[in-house]
C-alpha cells in the first residue's frame, strides 16, 4: 500500500464520493458493492483473530450495520484516519464484541499477561485498540485488492487468457507446461500472461483509490 503517496484531486473526489454514496443508506447499489468488496477482508481478518466461522459471519453483519450506523460521522482526512484504518477500527471492536459473548473458558486467550486469577474473565480482555490487527489487516487488505481485481478483469477479457494466465501466475506452472495443457504456443503464454498482469496491476490501483 502507499500511504504516502501524495493524492491527486481526482484521487480524492473519487474516494470522498464512495464515502458519500455509502452515508446515502438508502442507495441498496453502493451498500452492495461496500459489502461484495469488504466481507472477505472482514471475514478473513476476524478468522484469524481466532473466531470461529460462524463469529466471523457475525462480525462482517455487526461491522456493515456499524458502519451505516456510523458513516454520517465520519470525514475523510489521509491524515487524521483514513477509511482503511476508520474500517480496521470498527471491525476491531465488533471482534472483541464475539470474544466477550463467549463463555470464559474460551476468553483466556486474550487475556492480558498478568496476574489476573481473581479478576472476572470479561474484564481481562484487552482493549480494543490493543489486539495485533494491524499486520494481519494491511495483508489482507492488500489480498482482497487482488482478489478484487483479478475477479473484474476476468470478466473483461477472454477465458483462454485468463485461464493462461491463473495457470501461470497462480499456479505457478511453466510456460510450457502451460502451453501443453491449454494447446497454445509458449509464445502466447508469455505475452498474454504480461498483459493481464498490467491489467491487473491498473485494476488494483484504481480499487486502492476507490476504497480508502
Amino acid at each position: 500500500m502507499r500511504d504516502k503517496a501524495p493524492v491527486s484531486a481526482p484521487e480524492v473526489n473519487t474516494r470522498r464520493s464512495l464515502i458519500s454514496r455509502l452515508r446515502n443508506l438508502e442507495d441498496r447499489d453502493s451498500w452492495q458493492d461496500f459489502f461484495d468488496s469488504y466481507w472477505k477482508l472482514i471475514y478473513s481478518v476476524a478468522r484469524k483473530a481466532g473466531l470461529t466461522e460462524s463469529e466471523a459471519e457475525e462480525v462482517v453483519q455487526e461491522t456493515t450495520a456499524t458502519v451505516a450506523k456510523c458513516i454520517q460521522e465520519y470525514q475523510y482526512d489521509r491524515k487524521v484516519c483514513s477509511f482503511k484504518n476508520w474500517l480496521l477500527h470498527k471491525t476491531r471492536w465488533r471482534i472483541i464484541d464475539q470474544v466477550r459473548k463467549r463463555p470464559p473458558v474460551f476468553m483466556e486467550r486474550f487475556a492480558l499477561p498478568t496476574d489476573t486469577s481473581h479478576t472476572p474473565a470479561v474484564e481481562r480482555i484487552p482493549d480494543p485498540e490493543s489486539l495485533e490487527l494491524d499486520g494481519v489487516w494491511n495483508e489482507e487488505w492488500q489480498r482482497n485488492l487482488i482478489d478484487a481485481a483479478m475477479e473484474r478483469v476476468k470478466h473483461r477479457i477472454k477465458p483462454e487468457h485468463y485461464q493462461i494466465f491463473y495457470l501461470s501466475a497462480v499456479r505457478k506452472l511453466g510456460p510450457r507446461k502451460v502451453a501443453q495443457t491449454l494447446g497454445v504456443n509458449v509464445a502466447q503464454v508469455y505475452i498474454v500472461k504480461h498483459r493481464v498482469a498490467a491489467l491487473i496491476k491498473k485494476e488494483v490501483q484504481v480499487l486502492e483509490n476507490r476504497q480508502f
